[in-house]
């Protein structure tokens, strides 16, 4: 009896092994490989002028799904877009980070149930993030923001959060970073959790993802809302605190809603034009609600993907900042690039000197493109966190 009590039990253990081993080293890695493809290319070109340029720019990109995956930043991966050597090899100063809290399955752009089956319970089982998140989406934004905050405690990563002002100046090769929900559904109903976020370091919400919630309409969702009375709170609250409000998942009706109750300058983190790119009609916001968000000193955010351009390539991704800056200015556009959020993409971020490359030869001047690879970013940064 003992004998078989002993086998059964070194055979529970080998199968324990066996499926943790399978899951960390093959599924895991795999559904992130598969995600978060970069299109095989051989290298871009890139002028010498333009790599002298590239040298000497700010770089900023508005958005980075990075911390959702069980791959530690710390390290250079072949998988995925971003990582803490990839960022210094593509010259990155300031790097978003949004924390992707709810995925309904069957994601798409056209219409999203809010109370589908949820993909990132299973993914926080299966990366075994802490038990607490499991069934709390609060605990899940917070549990990434502690993420970036072990990497910032590490010298060596040389990255700060920033929280105010002040964290905008920091010594050559440091890493700015910045936290942003990926919708506000964290809130969990409760405006007492914008709070909580904020003591967590984030200082950037969105208002909604892929689905309707507590705060309004999603532009994804199924009933085109706009603000509830608890969004307009909320959007209140977070207007006291200087967190920045992104918009780049809400529905039309909740931006114009927005823009009638706060008067703090919105963005987009990531998006396109549907001028641009009129196939993304589904998925950007129509050319008068960019200028309004323009003309309140907002900023728009280029994606790398296909939702948001019609052309990922450099190239396309080059010629949609361009025509973004003839509709909205050149202070007004930016990089956005949704690394490491379920997207395809053409180039991870060691490449963005292939951006300023095509900018170059499309015609954009130095001083246009200083400002879109990441000066219009760090300006309204500057201008919209918190003093203290």
């Amino acid at each position: 009896m003992k004998k078989a009590l002993k086998w059964g039990l070194g055979l529970f253990l080998v199968l324990l092994i066996a499926a943790v081993i399978y899951v960390f080293g093959i599924a895991v890695p795999q559904t992130d490989a598969k995600m978060n493809p970069v299109t095989p290319h051989e290298p871009y070109p890139v002028s010498e002028r333009a790599k002298a340029l590239h040298a000497t720019l700010l770089v900023a990109d508005l958005h980075s799904d990075s911390l959702l995956w069980r791959r530690n930043p710390e390290k250079r991966w072949d998988r995925g877009h971003v990582d803490l050597p990839r960022l210094r090899e593509g010259g990155v100063d300031i790097q978003v980070f949004s924390a992707v809290t709810k995925s309904p399955r069957g994601l798409n752009f056209d219409g999203n149930d809010a109370d589908a089956p949820d993909d990132i319970t299973m993914l926080a089982k299966l990366q075994l993030w802490p038990l607490r998140s499991w069934g709390s989406i609060y605990e899940r934004a917070a549990f990434q923001a502690q993420r970036l905050q072990k990497i910032e405690e590490r010298s060596k990563n040389n990255l700060v959060i920033a929280r105010k002002k002040s964290d905008l100046n920091q010594p050559d090769g440091t890493l700015i970073a910045l936290l942003l929900t990926e919708g506000s559904h964290p809130l969990e109903g409760k405006i007492e959790n914008i709070a909580r976020l904020y003591d967590e370091g984030y200082r950037a919400m969105g208002l909604q993802h892929f689905f309707d919630n507590e705060l309004g309409g999603s532009m994804h969702g199924r009933s085109q809302a706009g603000l509830s009375e608890f969004g307009r709170k909320a959007v209140l609250e977070m207007e006291r605190r200087n967190i920045m409000i992104d918009v780049a998942h809400s529905s039309r009706q909740t931006v114009r809603d927005v823009l009638a109750t706060v008067e703090a300058p919105l963005f987009i983190s990531h998006g396109g034009t549907i001028s641009g790119c009129p196939k993304t009609a589904n998925r950007n916001l129509p050319d008068d609600i960019l200028l309004q968000i323009a003309e309140r000193g907002g900023i728009l955010g280029i994606g790398y993907f296909g939702g948001a351009i019609c052309d990922i390539s450099p190239k396309g991704i080059a010629k949609e900042i361009i025509h973004a800056v003839d509709l909205l200015g050149e202070n007004s556009v930016a990089l956005g690039s949704d690394y490491d959020g379920t997207v395809e993409t053409a180039l991870d971020t060691s490449e963005l000197a292939a951006i300023t490359h095509e900018l170059m030869v499309q015609g954009m001047g130095e001083q246009q493109i200083r400002k879109v690879m990441g000066e219009n970013v760090k300006r309204y940064f500057a201008q919209n966190l918190p003093e203290q």
